[in-house]
């Protein structure tokens, strides 16, 4: 009986102690697993910031395999070439735009010839060395393209701003024709640029002018192609009068 009695009083103990047990183990439990979905949380953050960081990158060097590929096919298709070179370093001091190529007299460079990459006009050799050469880029402040507007071929002059954009006006001092929008390309007149080559896109419309940003990015040169001075054909003379 005295057993029996004993036994009985030790239950509610018993009982209690496993009821505690059970909420420790169940605590234990609770906090184990908000651990391992934190951990799984941020193993699968690091995951997806990998796999974005790899899919920024095979963007990347698909586009950078893209403009070679559009810089070989316009180095073989039969426009003349002087050479293709590495563009290593440039200057934006003030208004001057300068960039240095790696290609100099060794390789054909001479002054005057224009610089262009498979997007558009960059600008053209101002000095040469005997591995390398300066470039003024088209927009510098001191440097003046005449282009025309690819939707009409309206003539105008392309002066560099010298903070990385352009100022084009018509040639004609009459209101200004240009909006937001409209594509340049040189227009081959007077010589050095060839015609045709992608200049500027306007986007901003001022009182005589139009702003526009030049098509080859100037924060993205990387390779650029070197051309022979454009010379515009000589017009045909008229036949002398037979007597």
């Amino acid at each position: 009986a005295i057993q029996g009695a004993a036994t009985d009083l030790a239950s509610p103990i018993t009982e209690g102690g496993r009821s505690l047990v059970a909420v420790v183990v169940s605590g234990y439990d609770g906090v184990a697993a908000y651990i391992e979905a934190g951990s799984k949380n941020r193993a699968m953050e690091a995951e997806t910031r990998a796999n974005r960081a790899a899919l920024i990158e095979a963007r990347a060097i698909a586009r950078e395999n893209h403009r070679l590929k559009r810089l070989v096919r316009l180095v073989e298709s039969g426009r003349e070439t002087v050479t293709t070179a590495r563009l290593v370093a440039s200057t934006g001091a003030s208004s001057r735009r300068y960039a240095t190529l790696s290609a100099g007299a060794a390789q054909g460079v001479a002054n005057g010839q224009p610089v262009r990459t498979p997007e558009g006009l960059i600008g053209r050799i101002v000095a040469a060395g005997r591995v390398t050469a300066r470039v003024l880029m088209i927009t510098d402040g001191g440097n003046v393209v005449p282009v025309k507007r690819v939707s009409d071929g309206m003539p105008a002059l392309a002066t560099g701003r010298g903070d990385g954009a352009l100022d084009i006006r018509p040639l004609q001092a009459s209101n200004n024709p240009f909006n937001p929008g409209d594509i340049f390309v040189t227009s081959g007149a007077g010589g050095i640029y060839p015609p045709d080559i992608p200049v500027a896109l306007g986007k901003v419309r001022t009182r005589d002018a139009i702003v526009a940003r030049p098509i080859a990015d100037p924060t993205r040169l990387d390779f650029a192609i070197v051309q022979p001075p454009f010379v515009p054909a000589a017009p045909d003379l008229p036949a002398p009068d037979r007597p």
